[in-house]
């Protein structure tokens, strides 16, 4: 979590304006990254709610602490009540949900007056030069299918539509940045073993460990371009914030 969201979550949590006695909501929250940076802004008068589909990534969200009410829920029917929250977050999770206008049309429903969203999405996969080499490898060497996964997460890149998804659902002051970014893993093996082993599976896609090893050996060779002496890896990675208010 920390090699692709931990340099995000302070600047989606800033997006959104969250400052002291804010009631905060974290969409998507996964193991809790973005809702902890919003719980230190809030202080004693605020509070701070995240909800995320997947049992497993809210039991670390627990376990890692803070006085965060901690939900199971999808963003499409959020379990809290019309205009609970001075701003919401998403972080890297509405490129995965099921209905996305149904899941802004419920942002906007919990949203008070005057309230503000921030939703971090990734820029497309050409920008992201390590993981597009990756993805290559995986077509090259899996198929089609395994390359597929791994594009996923890039699938609201394009800015145009990324703000028409918006617009359409009636917020108001809707602003897009495109900002720069690095994901940062520990050495080139790590990287393609967490998508291998941990992204792939998420999406359907079960490789054996024949597959995974002739991945291993020619996508270690490929992305030796972003391998620091030392042997970590940092490649480019950007992502669109994208900011709105509720009519206040």
């Amino acid at each position: 979590m920390p090699a692709l969201f931990g340099e995000w979550a302070p600047r989606v949590v800033a997006a959104a304006g969250v400052g002291p006695g804010d009631r905060v909501l974290d969409v998507a929250c996964g193991t809790g990254v973005a809702a902890r940076e919003a719980l230190a802004r809030v202080g004693a008068n605020g509070s701070v709610a995240a909800l995320d589909p997947n049992a497993g990534m809210l039991d670390v969200a627990i376990r890692l602490g803070g006085a965060i009410d901690y939900r199971q829920g999808a963003a499409e029917s959020l379990p809290f009540a019309d205009g609970a929250f001075d701003a919401v977050l998403c972080q890297f999770g509405l490129m995965f949900f099921s209905d996305r206008p149904a899941a802004l049309r419920e942002v906007r429903r919990v949203l008070a007056p005057g309230g503000r969203f921030a939703f971090a999405v990734w820029n497309q996969l050409e920008t992201a030069p390590a993981f597009a080499t990756l993805a290559a490898v995986l077509d090259e060497v899996a198929g089609p299918r395994a390359a597929n996964a791994l594009h996923a997460p890039f699938a609201l890149g394009e800015r145009r539509e990324l703000l028409e998804l918006f617009t359409a659902a009636g917020l108001s002051r809707v602003a897009l940045a495109t900002q720069p970014g690095n994901a940062r893993f520990p050495s080139a093996r790590l990287l393609i073993e967490a998508e291998l082993r941990g992204w792939l599976p998420v999406m359907g896609v079960e490789l054996d460990e024949a597959q995974m090893q002739r991945v291993l050996a020619a996508a270690e060779l490929r992305l030796a371009p972003w391998v620091e002496p030392g042997g970590q890896l940092t490649s480019a990675m950007s992502a669109h914030v994208v900011t709105a208010q509720e009519a206040g």
